[in-house]
């Protein structure tokens, strides 16, 4: 076991009651997963505060509490650590635990509305590609070299960060790749983890029911950048307006990266198909197996990381050109019929106009795209009229239905986002509310050629209802109504 003191190395602690020389079997933040001998952090979050669960905690076995504010009755057998905050605190104490993990690796973080899981997966693949052992969070996986474990945040929170650090470093990664959340920044959750390369891909409306405006959320996303230091770099997407601003306080080296702008790494796309794009990159002609002109910016940032980690172009150009996407992003599967089906995790508006925009330049003549999608409960509202508005604009048939209604009624978020409906395009959208209704109709409407996209939960094999979890794939269904020739 390791003792109290030695991990409270860096804390700043107003006061201390009790002996710090205790050993300590584990951390906590969650009264619930304390045991004998663990640390608990109380920490107040948005909906719960955690000094109201001390005592539950040390009734658990908790030998030492970290909190803002001593509780009026102490037990003599615990150590309390009164600190100004326990959240910066804890993010110290959870890196000192495992024993400062990062040594030794380089840490990337990609953050960004869309394309944080679709760069920080090809860059896990091009390490791998290029002979090296690498570790990758992001919201489909969490990967320890081959190892594959479920992700349950898209970025974990200290303790989970730091364990899983541990592992990769000891499993002998070189490097980490780290989608980046802007609630893990507004939170601090990344604090003191030195970033080698900070990579920016786009910032467009989410997330405003955590952030209230758009302008906090481009400021969360920011601190990324902020928090470099001169021996870091950034990677920016030119073609985000708001590029110049990501890096407006930041003291690292910069390189761009675009496809309108012409950016250190410029990119220009020949081809675009359904069975993948073409991109020139310094002259020469480049063919991917992957669709879309917003996956040729996520190939552009992957690239940038690599040359910033040192790799040549002799190097990369080969391995670069034989990478897939990550499951639930443009992921194609057809039917014997020829309808082609795509299941996207797209749950902004700016990434359902970036997807249907990528099937409209593939779109035959005389074909359809029936574009099923949903909005997900308990979540930014103000984006459902303009979700709906998007699919309407683009689609030739739109069918409105659930996406994670969580504590909401299905059928009210369904109404507003049909608000968004322009009465030209109300004739060809359908509200079903039942998600698997929805997408029996999408494959019984379709005929050959026809492109049916299915929005909104990509990866996710669940439906989130009334704080359930019940198992549900879009993939899955859509399998069941079409008969399916792998991609």
């Amino acid at each position: 076991m390791t003792l109290l003191s030695d991990i409270l190395k860096g804390i700043n602690l107003i006061e201390v009651e009790g002996s710090i020389a205790i050993p300590i079997a584990g951390l906590a933040i969650d009264s619930r997963k304390v045991k004998a001998n663990f640390l608990f952090a109380a920490i107040a979050g948005t909906s719960q505060d955690g000094h109201d669960f001390i005592q539950q905690a040390i009734d658990r076995g908790a030998a030492a509490i970290l909190c803002e504010s001593l509780p009026n009755d102490m037990s003599p057998d615990v150590c309390y650590l009164k600190v100004a905050s326990s959240n910066n605190s804890m993010a110290y104490i959870a890196r000192n635990y495992f024993d400062n993990p990062v040594g030794g690796m380089q840490i990337i973080g990609i953050t960004g509305t869309n394309g944080k899981t679709t760069v920080a997966t090809l860059c896990f693949q091009l390490a791998q590609k290029l002979g090296y052992k690498a570790g990758l969070f992001s919201t489909v996986e969490v990967r320890i070299g081959a190892q594959r474990l479920k992700a349950t945040h898209t970025t974990p929170d200290f303790i989970q960060l730091y364990a899983r650090l541990r592992e990769m470093k000891d499993a002998g990664c070189a490097f980490v790749f780290m989608e980046v959340s802007s609630h893990a920044l507004d939170q601090n959750r990344l604090k003191g983890l030195p970033f080698d390369i900070g990579v920016f891909t786009n910032v467009t409306r989410d997330h405003l029911d955590y952030h209230g405006d758009f302008k906090s959320y481009i400021d969360a996303k920011k601190l990324l950048f902020d928090r470099l230091d001169k021996t870091s770099s950034a990677i920016i997407c030119k073609d985000d307006k708001h590029a110049d601003y990501m890096v407006q306080n930041c003291a690292a080296k910069i390189r761009t990266y675009g496809l309108r702008s012409f950016g250190d790494i410029h990119g220009r796309v020949i081809e675009n198909s359904i069975h993948g794009l073409t991109m020139q990159l310094n002259g020469k002609e480049i063919s991917f197996q992957i669709s879309g002109a917003y996956n040729a910016q996520n190939l552009l940032a992957t690239y940038g990381v690599f040359e910033c980690l040192g790799f040549s172009e002799d190097e990369l150009l080969e391995k670069w050109s034989t990478l897939r996407g990550a499951e639930g992003r443009f992921d194609q599967i057809r039917s014997a019929e020829g309808v082609i089906a795509i299941v996207d995790y797209a749950h902004t508006p700016d990434a359902l106009a970036n997807v249907l925009r990528a099937i409209n330049e593939l779109q035959k003549k005389q074909t359809t795209t029936i574009t099923v999608v949903g909005c997900g409960g308990d979540r930014d509202k103000g984006k459902r009229p303009l979700m709906a508005k998007i699919a309407s604009e683009n689609s030739e048939l739109v069918i409105l239905t659930s996406d994670n209604p969580r504590s909401e009624d299905p059928q009210e978020i369904v109404n507003e986002m049909y608000a968004g409906i322009a009465v030209r395009d109300q004739n060809k959208t359908f509200k079903i509310v039942d998600r698997e209704e929805a997408i029996k109709l999408a494959c019984q409407l379709a005929k050959n050629g026809d492109i049916i996209l299915v929005a909104g939960k990509g990866h996710e094999k669940y439906q989130e209802i009334k704080g359930e979890k019940f198992p549900f794939d879009d993939k899955q269904v859509l399998q069941q109504y079409l008969s399916i020739v792998p991609s």
